[in-house]
C-alpha cells in the first residue's frame, strides 16, 4: 500500500507488525520478569491464615489500598467483625502466581480476600468487587436510597474503567517503559487530564463523589488519582499533569486523604517508600499504630 507506515519511523526503528504475536520472554521493560502471556500457577505455596475474620492477600499499590482503606474506616465506623490479617504479596518476586493464590484469584492480581465469618469461607477478587462486597456484608459506605446507591456504583465502575489509563497506560509509558514514546505518552497524558477535568468538574458542586456521602466511590478513587496528587505516585507525573490546575479535585484529595482511616489504609503491605512509613504485614491495629508514631513523632 502506498500510504502504509515507513518501518523506519517505528520504534523500534524498522519494526513491522507480524501477522501472529509471538512472545518473547525479557520483552516487558520494568515488568518482565512476572509478565506472560498464560495464567495458573507456576509453583505450589499455601497461603497463610491468622486469626481475624478477613483474610486479605495484597501489596499497598492503589488497588491494594482501596482495600486497607476500606477496611481501616469500617473498624474506625465500629464494625469489630472487619478485622483482618493483611498478608503481604509480593508481585515482584511472582507470590501471585503460587498455587494459594491462583486459588483464590486465578486471575493472579492482587488484591485477593478471603471471609472466614462464614461456612463454607467466601473468596473474593477484584478490588472493586470486593468493596462491594464488605460495603453489603457490614452496611456501610454504600447508601441504600436507590438513586445515590446508583450514583455510588457508576463512579466506582467510572474508576474501575478509567484507572488503567492512568496506571497501564499513562504511568507505564511515563515511568516505567524502556524507553521513551512520545505519541504513548501524550495519547495517555490527554486521557488522565481529560479523566481530572471529569473528577474536577464534578466536585465543584459535589463534597464527595456522591453529594455530601462519603462512599467506597470515594475509597477507590482516592488512591489512584489521588495518589499522583500527592506526588505518591509515578515521580514528576503531578507536575507534567499540572494537577494544581484541578482546584475542586485537590480540595477532595486533601480532604480524604485526611481522614485516618486512609492515612493508616495506605501505609498496609506497602512495597515502596520510605522503610519507616510501611507495614508490610497487620495483623492488629498496634501495627499500624507502631509506624503511624514514628510518623508522627
Amino acid at each position: 500500500m502506498a500510504d502504509a507506515p515507513d518501518p523506519a519511523n517505528n520504534q523500534p526503528a524498522g519494526y513491522v507488525l507480524p501477522k501472529v504475536w509471538v512472545w518473547e520472554a525479557g520483552n516487558g521493560g520494568a515488568f518482565a520478569s512476572i509478565n506472560r502471556p498464560v495464567s495458573g500457577a507456576t509453583h505450589e505455596k499455601v497461603l497463610p491464615v491468622g486469626e481475624h475474620p478477613i483474610q486479605l492477600y495484597s501489596l499497598g499499590t492503589p488497588n491494594g489500598q482501596k482495600v486497607t482503606i476500606m477496611l481501616e474506616e469500617l473498624l474506625a465506623a465500629g464494625h469489630a467483625g472487619a478485622e483482618y490479617d493483611a498478608w503481604k504479596i509480593n508481585i515482584g518476586e511472582g507470590d501471585q502466581f503460587g498455587s494459594g493464590f491462583v486459588g483464590i484469584n486465578p486471575n493472579s492480581k492482587i488484591p485477593a480476600m478471603v471471609d472466614h465469618s462464614v461456612d463454607p469461607t467466601i473468596s473474593v477478587f477484584e478490588s472493586g468487587a470486593i468493596l462491594v462486597y464488605l460495603a453489603e456484608k457490614f452496611g456501610a459506605f454504600l447508601p441504600t436510597d436507590p438513586a445515590k446507591r446508583a450514583a455510588t456504583m457508576s463512579w466506582l465502575m467510572w474508576q474501575m474503567g478509567s484507572a488503567p489509563f492512568l496506571g497501564g497506560g499513562f504511568g507505564h509509558f511515563f515511568a516505567y517503559a524502556p524507553f521513551k514514546i512520545q505519541y504513548a505518552i501524550d495519547r495517555y497524558a490527554m486521557e488522565v487530564k481529560r479523566q481530572l477535568h471529569v473528577l474536577d468538574t464534578h466536585l465543584a458542586s459535589n463534597r464527595y463523589m456522591v453529594g455530601d456521602e462519603y462512599t467506597i466511590a470515594d475509597v477507590a478513587i482516592w488512591p489512584w488519582y489521588g495518589g499522583v496528587a500527592r506526588g505518591d505516585a509515578y515521580a514528576g507525573a503531578a507536575e507534567f499533569l499540572n494537577i494544581g490546575e484541578y482546584a475542586h479535585f485537590n480540595r477532595w484529595a486533601a480532604e480524604v486523604g485526611e481522614r485516618e482511616a486512609v492515612q493508616r489504609g495506605r501505609l498496609v503491605n506497602r512495597g515502596s517508600g520510605p522503610e519507616d512509613q510501611r507495614v508490610p504485614e497487620r495483623h492488629s491495629a498496634a501495627d499500624i499504630d507502631a509506624v503511624r508514631a514514628k510518623m508522627l513523632a
